[in-house]
């Protein structure tokens, strides 16, 4: 069996790692989209790494962009298999490259323009709602802890990740060998005591194991500290400086935290009536779609709901779909909460709110997730004083915060607990993705004291071979 690392080597995003077993058949766990910041983007996007009607099938660990972002494509450009997942997922994924394919043509409508000025060429877009469609067509819902047969010797069984709504780290076993070889991919590894959802759960004994690094050298906070940050940065921005609280987030899972977060603070009285708008059809399909999966929220939150139903909706509460509403918050004056994807700020409506805010010391912006260093989000997040946003140049005079503990991703110490459910000494090989290289240094570090042996950082295209 040969891994080949795709995506996510040595940097958060586009995660797609390929598995071809001894029999010829090739496995492609998750499909997603590079969103750092750079010219390698468009490229990486582009172009796999392997020819997509080689794939014999997708197995998918959830449904954010950087890990589900270019099935369409991959449809697009040959591949008929199934695509294996939960039911959460495809339910996710049906708003969320919809709303991918959208972006990218809005987003190319705007940069085209001054292209055209200056005389380039124009851009297209990755691929249309026709791929989506087609690749939505392909999803096939799993049941966690049932094994799905992909061929006579090869099974896959997902197991709760607690990530996000409907992610699952996957366990692949071979049986073409007289031994099983059993490789389980962990997808991005989701936080305990989660304020939504419930927790990662243990998985079988693996040999082989490809795992997330994303905050592999940092600790979080408690959700508890969260929510007393949260509270006072609104206070001191729309209360006191009469400011704007502009929050980029994730569309799938991080704004459902943010918004049940507020609804807390004013039901319990903490907070007084403000203003909240959830600036995104996408958010907006994707809260509609927690509603529906409730049984996957943990028992904490099922308790708050027996006295308040709707825990991501209050009065002063307004989700947002069309542009021209979107476009009259910029004419508000009166201090309110924007909540807009995207989390690391690269594309989406959040763009326009920050143009049009970022130069009003009233107004903070508040990151409340992982961006990576050369994305805008990463450089507001380094104190940067001058960004570019479309092209052109803005001061940045805003007040810039950041929580961490809203991440959906665990930090070092919940993964180590997460990964306790193994005897080190029978891991083979353990391989790092899905993080930034000096982090993942660090995390191989403490791996290494927590007697996990022979651990990889995969570098981008690279094939490593499963004894």
């Amino acid at each position: 069996m040969n891994i080949a690392f795709h995506g996510a080597a040595r940097t958060v995003t586009g995660s797609r790692h390929l598995v071809t077993t001894d029999s010829g058949k090739n496995i492609l766990l998750d499909c997603g989209l590079f969103q750092n910041a750079g010219s390698d983007n468009e490229t990486l996007n582009r172009h796999f790494g392997f020819e997509p009607d080689s794939v014999d099938v997708v197995l998918l660990t959830h449904a954010h962009a950087d890990h589900a972002g270019n099935l369409p494509l991959l449809v697009k450009e040959g591949f008929a298999g199934k695509i294996y997942t939960t039911q959460a997922t495809i339910d996710l994924c049906s708003v969320m490259l919809p709303d991918s394919a959208y972006i990218q043509q809005h987003d190319l409508e705007y940069i085209n323009k001054k292209r055209i000025r200056k005389g380039l060429p124009y851009l297209t877009a990755l691929y249309t709602l026709s791929d989506v469609e087609k690749a939505l067509n392909q999803m096939v819902p799993v049941e966690l802890h049932k094994p799905i047969k992909i061929s006579d010797k090869l099974t896959a069984t997902f197991y709760n990740a607690g990530h996000i709504l409907g992610s699952a780290g996957i366990l692949l076993i071979s049986e073409e060998r007289k031994q099983p070889v059993r490789l389980f991919f962990t997808g991005d590894i989701g936080r305990f005591n989660d304020l939504i959802l419930q927790d990662p759960e243990p998985f079988p004994q693996a040999d082989y194991i490809i795992c997330e690094s994303t905050y592999g050298n940092t600790l979080h906070d408690d959700f508890t500290q969260a929510a007393v940050k949260l509270r006072e940065i609104i206070i001191r921005t729309c209360l006191e400086k009469k400011g704007k609280l502009i929050i980029p987030a994730f569309s799938l899972g991080r704004t459902q935290e943010i918004v049940f977060s507020i609804d807390k603070l004013m039901t319990t009285g903490q907070l007084p009536q403000l203003k909240v708008y959830v600036d995104s059809p996408l958010s907006t399909s994707a809260t509609s779609i927690m509603r529906k999966h409730a049984e996957l929220f943990n028992e904490s939150i099922h308790q708050y709901m027996q006295t308040d139903p709707d825990p991501f909706g209050f009065p002063m509460l307004r989700y947002i779909r069309e542009v021209g509403d979107s476009k009259e918050l910029n004419e508000l004056k009166e201090p309110c909460i924007i909540i807009a994807p995207s989390g690391m700020m690269e594309a989406g409506r959040i763009k326009h709110h920050l143009k049009n805010n970022i130069e009003d010391q009233r107004n903070t912006v508040l990151i409340v997730g992982y961006t990576p260093a050369n994305t805008l989000g990463g450089k507001l997040t380094s104190g940067e004083k001058k960004v570019k946003i479309f092209g052109d140049e803005f001061d940045v005079r805003a007040e810039v915060q950041v929580i961490n503990s809203f991440s959906a991703h665990a930090d070092y110490s919940e993964m180590i607990k997460y990964l306790s459910c193994q005897d080190s000494s029978l891991v083979r090989k353990l391989f790092l993705v899905h993080g930034e290289y000096d982090i993942q240094k660090e995390w191989k570090f403490k791996l290494e004291k927590f007697g996990f042996k022979n651990i990889e950082i995969p570098e981008m295209h690279s094939v490593h071979k499963a004894e």
